[in-house]
């Protein structure tokens, strides 16, 4: 019985580009036998795999960074947000910052007022004869003005009458040369400049009141002067003088005294 002959699967064209082609062609007769030929392949292969790794270690790191830099910019940003919520710095004063200037001014006019009239309700009154003395001065000074604008009788007659008292006329105040009025200008601007802002123009009508008060006592020849011989009303009323003798002692221009028990206030000038 002839022998039974094995399955045998047909050869096939070897591919060209086959590993086994490689190892087996004859243009290269130099090839590694066997699996030799693995070896270049293989360390090419992990030089390239170790090239790979180093890049995601790379863009591993890049990502840690980034993140630890979004953590910290957002922490930034939230800090910011919040201080600007809770922290105001304001550059200049506000409507609110008037109105309480103004409320506060107001206030300390009105305890300067109170204490002055405390203070001339303790003094005991004068006697008679400087009763008549303040009553004849104003008698006086309404001559003064109306013998101005009167008649040559009018004048006549106001004459006889400071003559038989025996009583001198109130001097009339020097008039200033254009050198001093130009130097008096400037010791007010200098004086008005050293004040509060509501002096210094924010409104005309107070300015015009601290012009006339520091005028006054400059003026005074460094005698006391009581806050009644500032008053000039309509324009400078009580109030108005309170409030300009008030910024004038803050800021050491006149001092107070009312050692005497009556509130006198003397000009000092500006240090």
């Amino acid at each position: 019985m002839p022998g039974h002959t094995p399955h045998r699967t047909p050869l096939k064209r070897v591919s060209q580009g086959s590993l086994f082609a490689l190892s087996r062609s004859g243009n290269n007769p130099d090839a590694p036998h066997g699996l030799g030929f693995i070896e270049p392949v293989m360390a090419e292969l992990v030089d390239e795999v170790e090239a790979l790794q180093a890049n995601v270690e790379g863009l591993r790191n890049l990502s840690n960074s980034l993140r630890t830099f979004n953590e910290s910019f957002a922490s930034w940003l939230y800090v910011m947000d919040m201080n600007a919520l809770t922290v105001d710095w304001p550059q200049a004063p506000t409507d609110v910052s008037f109105r309480l200037a103004k409320r506060r001014a107001e206030e300390n006019a009105r305890l300067a007022e109170e204490t002055a009239l405390k203070a001339a309700s303790a003094v005991p009154p004068p006697p008679d004869s400087e009763a008549d003395k303040t009553t004849f001065s104003e008698h006086q000074e309404f001559e003064m003005t109306y013998t101005t604008n009167a008649t040559t009788r009018n004048t006549s007659t106001s004459i006889a009458k400071s003559t038989s008292t025996g009583i001198p006329k109130k001097k009339a105040k020097p008039k200033l040369t254009a050198k001093e009025k130009k130097e008096r200008s400037l010791s007010l601007e200098k004086i008005v400049m050293s004040l509060p802002l509501e002096f210094r123009g924010s409104d005309p009508g107070l300015r015009r009141n601290m012009e006339s008060v520091i005028e006054f006592m400059m003026d005074s020849d460094g005698r006391g002067i009581k806050l009644i011989e500032l008053i000039k009303p309509p324009d400078l009323n009580q109030a108005r003088v309170n409030k300009c003798l008030i910024a004038l002692v803050n800021r050491k221009i006149v001092q107070k005294e009312n050692s005497t028990g009556t509130v006198l206030y003397h000009w000092t000038g500006l240090s």
